[in-house]
């Protein structure tokens, strides 16, 4: 899909936007249960139709999302007149039409089905668990899943992971694949990059004090001195699985 630069620099839709507080990796209690988190650029979060039974309209432009690798596309309904955002399937483009909770048999990219409605060997994304529950499977970047075959009541579903699933025939999908799957290939030309997403830096043990952690300390650059553990002192490739074989005492009859 190609995007221009210009297409990235609109501002986001008032009515579908709200603040976005992290959680810097902390708990309930204020201290660190997922480290390296923190810091990082201010977001927006976007309020997009994961349902799809509603929104329906003219996409208007493809706009750049700091929570997600994926494009949004804003889809404009001239009935209510109010804007919307989804997650943009690959080839989609301005002036495209879409419509939710369609009940046409084909392969119109954009279109939420039931998988009822979906023919037998597409290829869909945002695919909810249960019927009526927002998408939770195949958002990411270069995703989709492919429906193997179909009953009365399920559907099998062969997810990106290479798993097969059975899915309630009433649950929602999108027909396409997720935008922008190119994603995987980005790398970050400096530290600072890592710190706008969020990300702070990883140390390692042997380079701490002894204070600071088990593998701490030393004269000059050591490797340790001891298997790998966490600065709990906690084996951190788990307990040794090695079985020492006990030699039987031999019978000496005095």
């Amino acid at each position: 899909m190609k995007q221009t630069k210009q297409s990235f620099l609109t501002p986001p839709l008032k009515s579908q936007t709200r603040a976005w507080n992290p959680s810097t990796g902390r708990n309930h209690k204020g201290r660190i249960t997922a480290w390296h988190r923190g810091g990082g650029h201010a977001r927006l979060y976007r309020n997009i139709d994961l349902k799809r039974k509603l929104t329906q309209g003219i996409v208007v432009g493809l706009e750049y999302d700091p929570n997600r690798s994926a494009f949004l596309a804003r889809v404009f309904n001239p009935d209510t007149k109010k804007h919307s955002y989804i997650i943009a399937p690959t080839k989609i483009q301005k002036g495209d039409v879409i419509r939710s909770n369609s009940t046409r048999n084909g392969l119109q990219n954009g279109h939420s089905k039931t998988l009822r409605h979906i023919l037998t060997g597409s290829l869909i994304y945002n695919l909810s668990v249960y019927p009526g529950k927002d998408g939770k499977i195949l958002r990411a970047p270069g995703a989709f899943g492919r429906i193997l075959k179909r009953t009365n009541s399920l559907a099998k579903v062969r997810l990106k992971s290479g798993q097969y699933r059975w899915f309630d025939i009433k649950t929602i999908a999108t027909n396409g694949v997720v935008s922008n799957s190119d994603s995987r290939f980005t790398k970050l030309k400096k530290a600072g990059q890592s710190r706008w997403l969020g990300r702070r830096p990883t140390v390692r043990g042997v380079a701490m004090n002894p204070v600071d952690h088990p593998h701490g300390g030393g004269e000059g650059k050591t490797s340790g001195g001891r298997p790998s553990v966490t600065p709990w002192a906690k084996p951190t490739k788990g307990p040794s699985t090695r079985r020492l074989r006990v030699q039987p005492k031999p019978n000496v009859k005095i």
